[in-house]
């Protein structure tokens, strides 16, 4: 068995596959041992994993690639997928013991037939946050995935993409299927010391997926590097060709005008996330590209203009059937969120859609002329399971200080990068710190090529 190591991009794996360096099957039993030694060890990465099916999958791939017939770039990879999505012949919990007794799904979410057409081997259905209803990624059913950070001292890999992250840090997946409604593949990619990309909210068909808000939610990547996400994006959205034109040319960083946006996002930063953002713009602006300050006034209204959250009152309408008879079983603080939404009139929610798009027209007027605007990621590091596991005040105000930077890119209708800038590139010490990059609707390639170059520019 060839085993690789975490973090390997995927244009590297698939070169090994190709020259017959090692199989589709050796790769996937790596995976495998991975997660039965992280579960043995009270991991809680996987809600379900199919050993057997995963096995014909990748048998089958290897098979393919004897006969010499050109294959995706993607081929005979192992890929975790979120447990939000529908796997035919597999029950879709969404971390929720709610729907633990569903009928198995009787096809493929969108997204996965996508992926399973390109010939990706589905290693397992990932942990996360119950109903992606939550940013740090506690999970009182099924356990609660950790960051690689530090492990002893138990801190959360973010949600609610939290198995997903910790499945592609730990090597037991080389790339994610995720979901991102208000950051909910860039705080666990930021956490967990990887990139992910959270696409226009249109870019991937939601088809088969369980729904948190449906005009918020993306569906995208976590992955080792820009170039993986970029392929598995373009492969995700129905792009047809070869990995040269699934991946966008980097643009480098020389000659890009860039955003820094000051007011909100750099509150209350923790000190190593502030000093890794101050590093990350250093070393962009010292390889030729031009930063600059800007403030966005309305953005300063948002945590008050309503009472009431797009998610809060669209999870409402897809759980009130539910609730009658099964909200007991419900995370109480996933249950809580939920029932914010019930007392919401239409008039409250257009009311919310009106000033979403008041937003998103001040955002334009702001960001006219920049290639990409940029913030922290995340505000702070990964927080402490202790510190939120008990206390619900602790953990609904750490859940929206985390919250708080990417939501408003899915608040602006944007597309957004998380790329690491925390420290020297697999040093397992430096505090897991994202530069967030990232551009209004329906500029993800432009965003994917841009994100090459400043990848290259920050990473260590």
């Amino acid at each position: 068995m060839t085993p690789f190591a975490p973090l390997t991009p995927l244009a590297t794996l698939a070169a090994q596959l190709d020259s017959g360096a090692c199989t589709s099957r050796a790769l996937l039993e790596t995976c495998l041992e991975r997660i039965d030694a992280d579960a043995a060890a009270g991991g809680a990465a996987f809600i379900a994993v199919d050993p057997e099916g995963a096995r014909a999958s990748a048998d089958a791939q290897d098979a393919l690639r004897r006969t010499g017939v050109a294959l995706s770039p993607l081929a005979g990879l192992p890929i975790s997928i979120k447990d939000l999505f529908d796997i035919r012949g597999q029950v879709t919990r969404a971390g929720s013991v709610a729907l633990a007794d569903a009928r198995p799904a009787t096809q493929d979410a969108a997204a996965v037939a996508r992926l399973r057409q390109a010939g990706a081997v589905l290693v397992g259905r990932t942990n996360m946050s119950e109903f992606a209803f939550s940013g740090l990624g506690v999970n009182p059913h099924y356990g609660t995935p950790l960051s690689p950070w530090h492990p002893d001292e138990a801190r959360l890999a973010g949600g609610s993409s939290s198995g997903a992250g910790v499945s592609v840090a730990r090597g037991m997946a080389a790339a994610a299927l995720g979901t991102d409604t208000g950051g909910s593949i860039r705080i666990p990619a930021a956490f967990c010391g990887l990139t992910g990309f959270k696409p226009t909210a249109r870019r991937v068909p939601g088809d088969g997926a369980f729904p948190l808000s449906p005009t918020l939610d993306s569906f995208g990547p976590l992955a080792p590097r820009v170039a993986c996400c970029a392929l598995l994006d373009a492969l995700l959205a129905g792009a047809p060709g070869t990995a040269d034109d699934l991946v966008p040319p980097e643009r480098t960083a020389a000659g890009l005008r860039l955003a820094v946006l000051r007011n909100v996002v750099q509150d209350d930063l923790d000190p190593d996330v502030a000093a890794g953002f101050a590093a990350a713009l250093t070393r962009l602006s010292a390889q030729g590209a031009t930063l600059i300050d800007i403030d966005v006034p309305a953005f300063g209204g948002i945590a008050t203009m309503s009472r009431f959250a797009l998610p809060g009152i669209e999870a409402f309408a897809a759980h009130r059937h539910r609730l009658a008879g099964r909200s007991a079983v419900y995370d109480p603080r996933v249950l809580s969120r939920i029932l914010k939404g019930e007392s919401a009139s239409a008039a409250d929610y257009l009311d919310l859609l009106a000033a979403r798009a008041a937003l998103i027209d001040a955002a334009r007027v702001a960001f006219a002329g920049f290639d990409a605007v940029l913030m922290p990621s995340v505000a702070v590091v990964p927080p402490r399971l202790a510190a939120v596991e008990r206390d619900d005040a602790a953990f609904t105000r750490v859940n929206a200080l985390v919250l708080r930077n990417p939501t408003l890119v899915n608040l602006l209708d944007g597309c957004a990068l998380t790329i690491p800038c925390g420290g020297k590139e697999g040093e397992t010490s430096a505090a897991p710190v994202g530069l967030g990059v990232f551009a209004l609707a329906n500029r993800d390639r432009h965003l994917l090529a841009m994100g090459r170059g400043i990848e290259r520019a920050v990473r260590r």
